[in-house]
């Protein structure tokens, strides 16, 4: 007769080969089968000398990663040491004046820089699937949400958000860099003009460009261009006969904002006269890290001003108030300007004769009239 000991043994080894028989795997039994596969025996090969190591400047320029442009205006541009919205920042700054021009090397075109996605459902697909893209893409993303919120208005302590000083001349016509064409929606309210691209508007003419995104910006620019702070350009612009014109471009890119601009409209075309009504831009979107980089726009609360021939080149510049003699710099070059349209018969029947212009090497090279 078997005891409750010997019967409590035998349920318990009975357990403990069903847990054993429930661990055990196919797949093990099926790799304990498997007949291994002849081994071929290679060769012996002579012992070959050993290849001379790599130099150090063979190392330096196998490791060293290709520059984007971005990256070398911020490193070797004219406006290097400059404050911005990203990257370190600085404890102290002061203006210099602009030793080369400043703008983008290829000429303008309309349709470019509008923010419009063009691409057809194809092309889409083709990007959703390249992970290139999608590194670049994340590369992007990274360095928008990395910026400080507030740096902009930070940097307003460095004489109130003046990024650099005016030229002192003109820059010469063949070593300046182009404006770029911005897209936006103007002041007009016919269809033809109520959406309109800048370079159609600037070639053949000499245009002061003032660029701003906020009611500090906009005073800044008035120190420029203003009547009362400057009447002798306006009387310059109205005796041009059309041939000078002031362009003003207000740039917003958060949606909200740009609602409540175009719901305003009403009240900036009573501010503005109805003859430049197509001279106001509302800009939304298009402007990439490029062009701010290449045309100075490093702090979006401050106001710039350009002044631009009739090629679309950017022939002089300013940003933040109005000091020392930077008006009249704008005033003379203006008037040069215009010279220089009387002695190449520049009028209504204009035709664009522009250039890829090569980068600019060395600081020097760029000298002013």
């Amino acid at each position: 007769m078997l005891s409750r000991a010997t019967i409590r043994a035998r349920s318990t080894a009975g357990a403990c080969l069903l847990c054993q028989w429930r661990s055990f795997s196919v797949s093990y039994q099926r790799l304990a089968n498997k007949t291994p596969s002849p081994q071929t025996t290679k060769p012996s090969t002579p012992p070959s000398t050993p290849a001379p190591a790599p130099d150090a400047a063979s190392k330096d320029a196998a490791s060293a990663a290709p520059v984007s442009p971005i990256e070398s205006l911020r490193e070797s541009g004219p406006l290097a040491n400059a404050p911005r919205a990203y990257g370190k920042a600085l404890d102290t700054f002061t203006p210099t004046h602009l030793s080369r021009p400043i703008g983008m090397h290829n000429p303008p075109n309309p349709g470019e820089n509008t923010g419009i996605d063009t691409r057809t459902l194809q092309q889409k697909r083709d990007d959703f699937v390249n992970y290139e893209k999608h590194l670049k893409k994340r590369e992007m993303l990274k360095s928008k949400i990395s910026r400080p919120y507030f740096r902009d208005w930070r940097n307003m302590q460095f004489h109130k958000g003046k990024t650099f000083l005016a030229p002192p001349r003109l820059f010469k016509a063949d070593l300046s860099l182009y404006f770029p064409n911005l897209h936006g929606r103007t002041l007009a309210k016919d269809d033809a003009a109520k959406v309109a691209d800048t370079t159609p508007l600037l070639e053949g003419h000499c245009s002061v460009v003032t660029v701003f995104s906020s009611m500090w910006a906009e005073n800044q620019i008035r120190t420029f261009v203003s009547p009362e702070a400057n009447p002798v350009l306006q009387s310059v612009l109205k005796q041009s006969g059309g041939r000078a014109q002031l362009v003003q471009i207000n740039i917003e890119e958060d949606a909200m904002k740009a609602w409540l601009v175009r719901l305003f409209m009403g009240s900036l075309r009573k501010k503005v006269d109805e003859d430049d009504w197509k001279r106001y831009f509302l800009v939304t979107k298009g402007i990439t890290d490029e062009i701010r980089e290449s045309i100075g726009l490093l702090n979006s609360k401050v106001g710039y001003t350009y002044l631009v021939d009739h090629n679309c080149r950017i022939r002089w510049a300013g940003s933040g108030d109005a000091e020392g003699d930077e008006k009249e710099g704008l005033i003379k070059g203006v008037q040069r300007i215009l010279d220089e349209m009387t002695k190449e018969g520049v009028g209504k029947n204009y035709v664009r004769k522009t250039a890829a212009v090569p980068e600019l090497k060395a600081e020097g090279s760029v000298a002013a009239q």
